[in-house]
Order: C-alpha cells, then structure tokens, then sequence
C-alpha cells in the first residue's frame, strides 16, 4: 500500500506520527483543502509528467492555486510538460492517481519543488493515499523529500503564462 510506503520514508525522519489520515477524500486540491480545514492554495499537490528518458518521470510539488507554466517547465526540464498517463502514474511514481507524494518514490521519479509553496509556512503535500498528507514547513519538506532542486514553473491564478527565454 502506498501510505505504507510513504509512511515508512517519513519514519526515518521521525515524521510519520504527523500524517493525517481523514474519512473522506482528500483526492483534489478542492478535497484535501476541506478534509484539512486550509486554504486549497496550502495543499502541496505532486504533479507526475513524463520524463526525457522513456520510464522516468517528473514529480512537480506545487502549491494547490498554481498552474504549471509550460514556458517555464520547458526551460527547468529540457520537455515539453506532458503529464503521465492514469496506466503510468503508479508504475512510475509508486503512488496511485489521488495519492501520488514526494515521498518514498522509486528511482524513476525526480522529485522537484517549486517555489510556489515558500509562499507559506507550512504546506500539506499527500502521503501516498486519496486520504492522507501531513503538515511541513517547506524546509522540512526540502529535508525528506530527497528532491532534485527547486523550481520556478508556477503560474499563479490572473497571471498570464510568459514565453521562454
């Protein structure tokens, strides 16, 4: 299961008593924000895009109002931002769609963390189930996320997208 998973990444960083499981979905952004009593822009949601080589992907964690800049993601990347498709998310990113973290992914998945979520203290990325996430500070996260770098790939609600260098 995959909240086993992540719930075993986070153990090694004493963290895994702080995961919340709640009753209903927490699936969207729109979800997790009413299971969690936030706002959706504080929901670190983990978007899964395919990677350059075949069988690898980009996980993305952004904050829950933000878009991803195809620009932008162009330019931190090198590909073009196509997300996985629902038969790949699992094998790629060893979480099923809904519950897809940054935590206790294979080798197969980079895990990147955009500047989006510095916008808050703390933040509410998932744990691996359409039911789960735990609170950080974006510097915890940085610490168990074994992420490959920060990112600036968000587009903000109102902003308009702007072309690459």
């Amino acid at each position: 299961m995959s909240l086993d998973v992540a719930a075993a990444h986070l153990a090694r960083f004493d963290m895994a008593d702080r995961i919340r499981v709640t009753p209903q979905s927490s699936a969207t952004v729109e979800l997790a924000a009413a299971a969690f009593g936030v706002e959706p822009a504080r929901i670190a949601k983990t978007l899964s895009f395919r990677g350059a080589e075949p069988g690898t992907a980009i996980l993305v964690v952004l904050a829950g109002d933000a878009r991803t800049q195809n620009a932008a993601f162009r330019t931190a990347f090198g590909v073009k931002a196509r997300m996985l498709g629902g038969d790949e998310v699992e094998a790629l990113t060893g979480h099923a769609p809904g519950g897809v973290c940054p935590f206790g992914n294979p080798p197969s998945a980079a895990v990147y963390l955009d500047e989006s979520l510095r916008r808050y203290e703390t933040v509410f990325p998932a744990c691996g189930s359409a039911n789960s996430a735990i609170e950080v500070t974006p510097d915890e996260l940085e610490r168990v996320t074994g992420h490959h770098g920060w990112v600036s790939v968000a587009q903000y609600p109102g902003q308009a997208e702007h072309p690459a260098p």
